[in-house]
C-alpha cells in the first residue's frame, strides 16, 4: 500500500499526466482553457486567424506531452524511492528516464503528425535517438558487481 504521505503528491501527478494529455486529445478545450486564463474569454483564441490558431494548438499539444512524460518519470521516482525505503528493488533510473521520453516521444510526435508539423515530429525523433543511446549505455553498465 502506498504510504499515505506521498498520496496527495501522486494525485498531483497523475493530475498533470490528465492534463497534459487533455491537451492532446481534447485541443478545443484546451484552447478555450488557456484564453479564458489569459484574455478572461474562452472564445479569443478561435477568433484569431487560422495559421495562428493552429500554432497555438500545436504549441499547447507539445506542451502536454511534456507534462505528461515529466508527470510520469516523477511518478517513477516516487516509486522507486518508496520500493527502496521498504527493501525492494528499486528501479533503476535509466528505466525511469526512458519510459519518461517514451511517453513523451509517442505523445508528442503523433500529435505534431497530426497537426501536419512533420518538421517537430523529425526534430524529436532526434532528440529520441539520443536519449535511447543513453539509456542503452546506462543500462548496459548498470549490472550488478560479479562475486
Amino acid at each position: 500500500m502506498a504510504s499515505m504521505h506521498l498520496l496527495p503528491l501522486k494525485a498531483t501527478c497523475v493530475a498533470t499526466v490528465l492534463f497534459g494529455a487533455g491537451l492532446l486529445l481534447a485541443p478545443g478545450p484546451g484552447r478555450a482553457l488557456f484564453s479564458l486564463i489569459l484574455y478572461g474569454d474562452s472564445g479569443r483564441i478561435d477568433t484569431w486567424p487560422p495559421e495562428v490558431r493552429h500554432y497555438v494548438t500545436l504549441v499547447h499539444g507539445i506542451l502536454g506531452a511534456v507534462m505528461l512524460g515529466w508527470a510520469l518519470l516523477m511518478l517513477g521516482v516516487l516509486d522507486a524511492g518508496r520500493s527502496v525505503r521498504s527493501g525492494g528493488p528499486a528501479r533503476p533510473a535509466w528505466w525511469l528516464v526512458g519510459a519518461s521520453v517514451g511517453a513523451w516521444y509517442l505523445a508528442d510526435t503523433s500529435f505534431s503528425l497530426v497537426m501536419g508539423a512533420w518538421q517537430n515530429a523529425v526534430l524529436n525523433t532526434g532528440f529520441a535517438a539520443l536519449f535511447a543511446l543513453g539509456v542503452t549505455v546506462a543500462r548496459r553498465t548498470d549490472q550488478p558487481p560479479s562475486a
